[in-house]
């Protein structure tokens, strides 16, 4: 019987551990998951997404035949023949043919995307961030600025404190609150010999 429990209060203690594990993980999933971080970076997937097809239908339907028109067809459709004969018999390509107004297309879609993210959404977030860096860094000096002040306030009265007590016959300590049994206010007995 004995062997027994305690083969049965260990299954139910590594049973407590996996349970306890399980709920660590799926709280720490849930703290990641509530983070403001992964939120931000979903709306940006989805937004840039949405801007990556945009960007995709100006390459495609403006850019591609404009550049396209300084040549004799449209910029996707440039090619070269490595071997050939680079001609479509029933519906495959003979030969072998590099398609480089492709990629040309797929680089500009690049750096108009770039382009566009750097000076629409990168360089205006960093302008802000500079001034809000700047507008903490100004607040930190006047902070500063005020605990210089009431710390000067603070000796300026002590100056003038020890200044109106005049020079005091027994040492005193600046300072520490002690002083002789012959300053002024202090009660010390004077002892007679």
């Amino acid at each position: 019987m004995a062997p027994h429990a305690a083969v049965h209060a260990a299954s139910h203690a590594t049973k407590g551990t996996s349970v306890a594990k399980k709920e660590s993980l799926l709280g720490g999933f849930k703290a990641f998951l509530m983070r403001g971080n992964v939120i931000d970076l979903a709306v940006a997937v989805v937004i840039g997404a949405a801007f990556t097809n945009i960007v995709n239908s100006v390459v495609k339907g403006i850019i591609n035949p404009v550049v396209g028109a300084f040549g004799t067809k449209d910029l996707e459709s440039y090619s070269s023949c490595l071997k050939s004969p680079c001609v479509v018999v029933d519906g495959e390509m003979q030969g072998i043919q590099l398609q480089w107004g492709l990629v040309l297309s797929a680089v500009l879609s690049f750096l108009i995307t770039a382009a566009v993210v750097y000076f629409l959404m990168v360089l205006p977030m960093a302008k802000v961030l500079a001034k809000r860096a700047a507008h903490e860094k100004a607040k930190e000096g006047v902070a500063e600025t005020m605990e210089i002040s009431e710390l000067e306030v603070l000796k300026e009265i002590r100056d003038h404190l020890v200044a109106q007590r005049g020079p005091s016959v027994n040492n005193t300590t600046p300072g520490s609150g002690v002083t002789g049994s012959g300053t002024a206010g202090g009660t010390g007995a004077h002892s007679t010999s």
